[in-house]
């Protein structure tokens, strides 16, 4: 399956990803790790003698995007490993063995191995917030400590499904410019102008809406984990969720969240771009939470 609509596409997006890059305001350096699913593209920053902190996107997103207001304040504490998912709209290539036999736990293992690391503290973002508390579930000697942004815990597929389209439809059936900005300011709060203000970044997620193909990232599935397994989470995780994000921030989700002990903090002003519209107070509880 292609990734991306066409050749041209693909360029103008890998482009716009290096430029995304040199706006991190820090020095970084990217690396392609082989694993059984393809080979997974990796962007490092910081002193690999700081605590490891894994950074994971949403569906559809990638390290270059997410992590451009979060790397150079992350960056003072923490290694960081921003992974671009594989499958997904980042430098990655998936191989057959994703589209057969995918597993998430496995290909972070492998990914572990490959850099000599046998626990790290883990950062997510949207679908990146479920990889953290699924991984921090399945693998719970490897993942130390974790912070899920913009992220909830579903009960069900079906409240997976009808959350995303009722926040997606139908701007991103149709990716004009004009949607794109339509679709930004109503999944987020009154500091969406912070994401809106960066041409390059609009310019991306534009290029994203129009040229990636999603369907490249549907083996990256949810499962539905029970009481006794989020229980594990209580000491580890915290959710940081914006109140205008309507993926998040609603009452089964806030509620699923304090009956199983689990913390979490939110924020008036956000969304669901919540690590870009307030870049620095995310910025500060990553820093408390994890130190």
């Amino acid at each position: 399956m292609e990734k991306y609509k066409s050749i041209d596409a693909k360029h103008l997006i890998y482009e716009s990803y290096d430029r995304l890059l040199n706006d991190w305001g820090v020095p970084y350096e990217e690396h392609d790790i082989q694993t059984s699913y393809g080979i997974t593209h990796i962007v490092t920053a910081g002193s690999p003698l700081q605590p490891p902190l894994l950074l994971l996107h949403g569906t559809a997103d990638n390290s270059a995007m997410m992590w451009i207001f979060n790397a150079q304040a992350l960056s003072e504490h923490f290694y960081l490993i921003a992974v671009d998912a594989i499958g997904g709209s980042g430098k990655s290539e998936a191989n057959d063995a994703y589209f057969k036999t995918f597993d998430q736990a496995r290909w972070l293992d492998e990914l572990l191995e490959q850099l000599k690391l046998d626990k790290v503290n883990v950062a997510g973002v949207s679908y990146g917030a479920y990889l953290a508390y699924h991984y921090a579930i399945v693998r719970p000697d490897k993942a130390n400590k974790i912070i899920c942004m913009a992220g909830r815990i579903p009960s069900s597929q079906t409240e997976v499904m009808f959350k995303m389209m009722k926040a997606f439809l139908p701007e991103a059936l149709f990716p004009s410019e004009a949607n794109c900005r339509k679709l930004l300011r109503k999944l987020s709060g009154p500091n969406y102008i912070r994401f809106e203000n960066h041409a390059e970044l609009m310019k991306h997620w534009y290029y994203l809406l129009k040229y990636f193909n999603n369907k490249s990232m549907m083996k990256h599935t949810i499962t539905i984990f029970n009481d006794e397994q989020l229980n594990t989470l209580r000491e580890k995780a915290l959710f940081l969720i914006g109140e205008h994000d309507r993926m998040s921030y609603y009452p089964k989700a806030i509620s699923k969240l304090q009956m199983n002990g689990i913390n979490y903090r939110l924020f008036k002003d956000a969304g669901h771009a919540i690590n870009h519209e307030i870049a620095e107070q995310i910025n500060a509880e990553i820093i408390a939470f994890l130190s």
